[in-house]
């Protein structure tokens, strides 16, 4: 049962941060040079994309955390690798339950003018920018998280 739950790391690992890479900088990128003659609809599906993406760290960044109290126990807070997950666990949650509804509420109080083409651009902008950060911080976390793992110094 514990090779089970070592890989499940591994893959929740894998998925989590692969998925925040292949999201946020091939399919969201992609999708506004694919649609750049309708960004509202590109925005609208990178927005949906990311969203899926949070919950997706959400449960994998869960189980990485549940996984190293179970197999470590209080050791756990002593090792670097649990402190990154429950750094981007929270960066997530921020950016979930924070930033995105927020960005979804300036939509729509702009409607029934496209956010950048209202006067709520600025603030949209200014918050877009923030969520962008919190992302590539996350990216960063996440790829130092698989360096470690693949030295063999996270589980």
């Amino acid at each position: 049962m514990h090779r089970l739950a070592a890989a499940l790391y591994e893959v929740a690992l894998t998925f989590w941060v692969g998925g925040l890479w292949a999201i946020g900088y091939l399919a969201a990128p992609t999708l506004f040079a694919t649609l750049a003659h309708d960004r509202p609809l590109a925005g609208a599906l990178a927005g949906r994309l990311f969203e899926l993406m949070g919950w997706v760290g959400l449960a994998c960044g869960s189980y990485l955390l549940l996984f190293s109290l179970l197999r470590f126990g209080a050791i756990s807070f002593k090792r670097w690798n649990f402190w990154l997950i429950l750094l981007m666990l929270l960066l997530t949650a921020v950016s979930l339950f924070g930033i995105q509804p927020l960005l979804a509420q300036i939509k729509a109080d702009a409607l029934p003018r496209e956010v950048m083409e209202s006067v709520l651009r600025n603030r949209f902008a200014t918050w877009h920018g923030v969520s962008s950060i919190l992302y590539l911080v996350q990216s960063v976390l996440g790829l130092l998280l698989v360096g470690g793992t693949l030295r063999g110094g996270a589980r």
